[in-house]
């Protein structure tokens, strides 16, 4: 039996599932406008905040640095499984760049530290039929993007964030961080980077989520 203490939890869990799903049935957020990134700085529909506000499906998995492992496979030359030493002992970066979440906040100037994702497909070179990435993370979720877009200049595997650790709620010790798209494809609690030929919908995506996510053309939901 299972305990009843998962009860809440788990329903809280489905509720906001349902609202999301919702919002994605209803268009909720669509204003019908394009934006230019440079020309203007917030996304159709977004408002600019100060904080930065806690959305996950109601579990946050508490990973222990001395068990948490990065694994990066599939259509790669070179798979590698990093601890958290070993992470750390690649080449860090810095990195300052806007988030913009699909429920409609915005924050900018976020500075981050981590391993780019530039070395990282320098480490294990993709192969050429190699087209999509799957983020999975430690609580189950997962997201799909294009490799192309993987491969850019301001994508990180993160650790800090304003010059401190990456906490728990907002997806530490190590979340994915792709600035050009919403947030949900920045998978928090990352545990494993898959490399594939064909797309695969991750969690939100099989839910009415888009499949790109381009803040800028409003890519919420899936048509």
């Amino acid at each position: 039996m299972a305990d009843d203490s998962e009860g809440p939890i788990e329903g809280a869990r489905q509720k906001l599932i349902e609202t999301k799903q919702r919002w994605a049935d209803e268009g909720r957020l669509l204003t019908g406008r394009t934006a230019r990134p440079g020309v203007e700085r917030l996304p159709p529909g977004q408002r600019e905040v100060k904080n930065w506000p806690v959305l996950d499906l109601g579990v946050q998995p508490d990973v222990r640095l001395d068990r948490w492992h990065l694994r990066v496979y599939g259509l790669v030359e070179n798979p590698v499984v990093w601890d958290w030493q070993q992470f750390l002992a690649q080449p860090q970066s810095d990195d300052v760049s806007d988030m913009h979440c699909v429920t409609a906040w915005s924050r900018f100037d976020n500075r981050w530290r981590g391993v780019s994702a530039k070395y990282l497909l320098s480490v294990v070179r993709p192969k050429p039929e190699a087209r999509f990435v799957v983020f999975h993370s430690y609580d189950g979720y997962t997201t799909n993007l294009p490799l192309a877009d993987f491969d850019d200049d301001d994508v990180f595997l993160v650790h800090q964030w304003q010059g401190e650790p990456l906490t728990r709620e907002h997806g530490g010790p190590v979340r994915a961080l792709v600035p050009k798209l919403y947030l949900w494809k920045s998978a928090k609690w990352l545990s494993r980077i898959e490399f594939i030929a064909a797309d695969r919908p991750g969690f939100w995506e099989e839910r009415g989520y888009h499949g790109h996510g381009d803040p800028w053309t409003e890519e919420r939901y899936s048509d």
